[in-house]
């Protein structure tokens, strides 16, 4: 979404959009074999510059549209973002949407120049359209930070147009159907950072380029697409409440993300890994506790391992914001392995917690039952054990047939 409402300039006129001799927003053309470097600039008017840049008119192109620019450079991730755009379609044809003399303002003054920027752009893509016969559904706009309002205003003006804009304005990947992700702040969950308060400057570039390699990974890592889950709450989605895949509850994050036809945006919700590829599986445990006292505990530790037939993941800590006799308790894990079809279960209650629920209290764990949102199957477990009276607990629960 802009920051300005996307108009039409004074007048009404359409006439704006033919006149290519204004244009002050530079279109370099990189190539496979440097794409680090400015060697070409496609300028909308001049079709010898088709042929001087090897634009392809019959092959797809992705636009990259950077956001503010404090130095007036070009940041790296546009390099890392530009290769991996080859590496997943190599006969693309890859524009930089270079705008940095207006971008490198101070921060209200250069997100009013996305308007202007936008038009710029929205010219370009008239010409490709009207003068070269360019096929506007081959055309990918990906738009960062205040570009991402940039691509917004050049959609609109456009009369949207064009196929597809990837739009990462905050903490979020914004792409088709409005698919985005939460956690943090309506961004990711970023295990891989670790915050402190003097570098308050550096968690804001983390949260908001994150998104950038989030998507750089869904174009090199094909076969482990991350998965993003519709859901109303963050605490509903911590819950394991959102792993429904019914009705296009969920889709790949990304490059890969399947299209939907839909007039309304959906908020989705997924958690990824520290380091790439970012992809984790996500699994809804649900399970009931019994006790013959009617007791409650805020932020209990508990540690679960998995064991399916592809691999296992052991000793994994989670933290059950509540637990109360004799009600479900049902909470989100993920794992960074490919289990395949689970097969065993683990709880150990954490002795190490001094006020620990289960450190001097009879409980009982009957049933308990797993969701893998990946794979949608469901598991149900049967306890070897009926209950534990010792300063921790360990349940073990193989799968029913």
């Amino acid at each position: 979404m802009s920051l300005i409402s996307p108009s039409v300039p004074p007048g009404n006129s359409t006439d704006w959009i033919l006149d290519y001799t204004d244009i002050e927003t530079k279109f370099s053309v990189r190539s496979v074999e440097e794409p680090e470097e400015d060697l070409c600039y496609l300028v909308p008017g001049k079709k010898d510059t088709v042929t001087q840049c090897g634009f392809n008119i019959s092959l797809p192109t992705f636009a990259i549209i950077h956001g503010w620019s404090v130095a007036g450079l070009f940041e790296s991730w546009i390099h890392k973002l530009i290769a991996a755009l080859f590496e997943r379609v190599p006969n693309a044809n890859v524009i930089v949407v270079d705008w940095l003399d207006r971008a490198q303002h101070h921060y209200h003054n250069s997100a009013a120049n996305t308007k202007l920027v936008g038009e710029d752009v929205a010219r370009l893509i008239n010409w490709l359209e009207v003068d070269l016969k360019y096929n506007l559904m081959n055309l990918h706009l990906l738009g960062y930070s205040l570009g991402a309002h940039v691509a917004g205003v050049a959609g609109n003006l456009t009369n949207n147009k064009v196929n597809r804009i990837t739009e990462r304005a905050f903490p979020v990947l914004v792409s088709v159907c409005r698919l985005g992700a939460t956690k943090w702040s309506h961004g990711f969950y970023q295990p891989g950072w670790h915050i402190r308060y003097a570098d308050l400057d550096q968690i804001m570039k983390c949260a908001h380029e994150r998104s950038v390699h989030l998507f750089i990974d869904s174009l090199v890592n094909k076969q482990q697409q991350s998965m993003a889950y519709r859901c109303n709450s963050e605490d509903a989605f911590d819950r394991g409440l959102c792993l429904s895949c019914r009705k296009n509850r969920c889709n790949n994050m990304g490059f890969g993300v399947n299209k939907i036809r839909t007039t309304k945006s959906a908020k989705m919700y997924l958690k990824t890994g520290a380091s790439m590829p970012f992809k984790v599986f996500h699994y809804q445990m649900k399970f009931h506790v019994f006790n013959q006292q009617n007791l409650s505990l805020s932020e209990q530790p508990v540690i679960v391992s998995l064991y399916g037939t592809h691999g296992e993941k052991e000793d994994i800590q989670v933290i059950l914001s509540n637990v109360t006799t004799n009600t479900t308790v049902s909470f989100l894990l993920t794992t960074d392995v490919d289990l395949g079809e689970l097969l065993r279960v683990m709880l150990q209650w954490d002795s190490d917690s001094y006020f620990s629920f289960f450190n001097s209290h009879k409980f009982m764990v009957r049933r308990i039952r797993v969701k893998a949102g990946e794979t949608q199957s469901n598991t149900v477990g049967c306890s070897r054990v009926q209950y534990s009276r010792v300063q921790w607990g360990r349940v073990e629960y193989s799968r029913v047939e």
